[in-house]
């Protein structure tokens, strides 16, 4: 694809359908954000058995000062190293607040609705502002915690490798889907010419333009907006006794784009009416 832009003149529009994975960045974005929060947060996991209790100011053998401790129910033991017989110490980074895992469920979740189920008119969007922003400001205000101690049974803690590892995965994904995958699959108007590539590893197809019909669906607030900053779906449809309809979701800059191939094609048309 890079070679087929490349060779395109300065007047033609590239037309790029993108995979419903783009709307997934924030996913990734919060899931690095989250991980790093948790690893300067400060504290560790330690993995202990069912029934093991904390108490505060024990006295321990071999230490002058009183320490917090945790107590295991008898005959219970910590995890050992299978390899050595030592006792695993604590290293996994974890936040002790429910915050980073409460804002990342809720970014997930609404990317999972919003990539899912489309979304339009204003209660939607209120609804959907309003979830976002209630999850940032509990956890600015430090109320998550206090929401999910209040309900007893709920608790969202993952470690920093944990939400690293998420991030790590998905942004790979992402950039060669985005960058690379999609930019495959296009369609190039200039003046007098469509090209079209729908399938990976098919050919080009080529169309005159007289009579090409570029039609924009209509927006889907969240996804399109929020998620997509400014993405569309077209449909273009040629003309002629074989003409082909082809359906390009998930443009990006759809209105820049589409003024442009508008400009493009009035221009085809002028020329025709002059000659």
């Amino acid at each position: 694809m890079a070679s087929a832009i490349r060779t395109t003149s300065p007047n033609a529009v590239v037309v790029i359908s993108h995979s419903p994975i783009f709307y997934w960045w924030p996913v990734w974005v919060v899931g690095l954000l989250m991980a790093a929060w948790t690893y300067f947060d400060g504290h560790q996991m330690a993995i202990v058995p069912v029934g093991t209790v904390a108490e505060q100011a024990k006295t321990v053998g071999g230490h002058d000062e009183p320490r917090d401790v945790l107590i295991l129910p008898p005959g219970k033991q910590l995890p050992v190293n299978q390899a050595t017989g030592a006792l695993l110490q604590p290293r996994l980074r974890m936040a002790v607040s429910n915050n980073p895992g409460a804002i990342f469920v809720t970014t997930l979740c609404l990317v999972i609705v919003i990539t899912n189920i489309h979304m339009r008119g204003l209660w939607s969007l209120i609804v959907i502002l309003a979830i976002v922003f209630a999850a940032i400001s509990f956890a600015f205000l430090g109320w998550w915690d206090v929401l999910f101690k209040t309900f007893g049974i709920l608790d969202v803690h993952i470690n920093a490798l944990g939400y690293l590892s998420i991030g790590l995965f998905l942004f790979p994904i992402w950039a060669f889907t985005v960058l690379l995958y999609d930019r495959q699959l296009f369609l190039i108007f200039s003046r007098g010419q469509l090209r079209v590539r729908m399938a990976i590893g098919a050919g080009e197809k080529t169309y005159d333009t007289f009579g090409v019909l570029v039609k924009k669906h209509k927006d889907d607030i969240f996804r399109h907006w929020l998620l997509g900053f400014g993405s569309g779906d077209l449909t273009v449809r040629t003309a002629g006794t074989n003409a082909e309809q082809f359906e390009v979701p998930n443009v990006l800059r759809v209105h820049r784009k589409l003024n442009r191939i508008q400009q493009i094609l009035q221009e085809r048309d002028m020329v025709r009416g002059n000659a």
